[in-house]
């Protein structure tokens, strides 16, 4: 496996990304999301870059703008600008030689739902979201209320309605959730799934809380995640 650091040029700066190569190349590519206020160097992301690549599928795990290395401010987040990253990615993605021009998704919370916003528009790809909230409603009020680095942007977003709920139809999606999730309920997780297009699937991790962030939970999530996106990737 090869990992290779990378700086994605942006109109106001560069976001920072690492991608890990499978020895077998060119291979397919998996795009992770973390959740906003995170950063791509969260233990989930980097078991994902181990797990994959022994796989025979890439990781290009990248910070949001705002976020970890990226260049920005985490107060001028709103989903639209989350998916102009996401579409950065990619665009500098299908230039590597060393990738195949098959892609997939796979985000936490916040990039969850962006990552569903994106699949939504790329028909065949596949996505996969951990701790995904469907309605942003609870987030928006809880942000506000509570003064967290979300700001008036996200607020104008939501109020807006635009990006309120999580699409609806769309297909290949893997939906994964603790069932202790207690910042977004297990509740968001049976709508996402009542709401996609076949082939979808929910797995309920028992007693895993918002971020799996028991070891054990966190690998059996990634080791779901890699088995769904091998069988539409390959």
């Amino acid at each position: 496996m090869t990992v290779e650091p990378h700086r994605v040029p942006i109109a106001s700066g560069a976001l920072a990304l690492v991608l890990h190569l499978p020895d077998r190349r060119p291979a397919p590519c998996v795009v992770a999301c973390h959740e906003v206020g995170d950063s791509k160097d969260t233990d989930a992301y980097v078991l994902l870059g181990e797990e994959l690549p022994a796989a025979g599928l890439a990781l290009a795990r990248f910070d949001f703008r705002g976020c970890g290395q990226s260049s920005g401010r985490l107060a001028e987040t709103t989903i639209a600008r989350c998916i102009e990253d996401v579409e950065a990615v990619l665009a500098f993605l299908a230039a590597d030689p060393g990738l195949a021009r098959r892609v997939g998704l796979l985000g936490s919370g916040l990039g969850g739902f962006v990552a569903l916003q994106v699949a939504a528009r790329r028909p065949g790809v596949p996505v996969v979201t951990w701790s995904a909230p469907a309605s942003l409603t609870e987030l928006a009020n809880d942000d506000l209320a509570e003064g967290r680095g979300l700001g008036v942007p996200f607020a104008l977003e939501y109020a807006g309605g635009r990006y309120a709920l999580a699409p609806t139809g769309v297909p290949m999606h893997l939906v994964i959730h603790g069932e202790e999730d207690q910042v977004v309920g297990v509740e968001h997780a049976a709508s996402l799934h009542e709401v996609a297009a076949e082939p979808c699937d929910l797995a309920l991790v028992a007693g895993g809380d918002h971020g799996l962030s028991d070891p054990v939970h966190r690998k059996h999530a990634a080791s779901l995640s890699r088995d769904w996106l091998r069988r539409f990737l390959g």
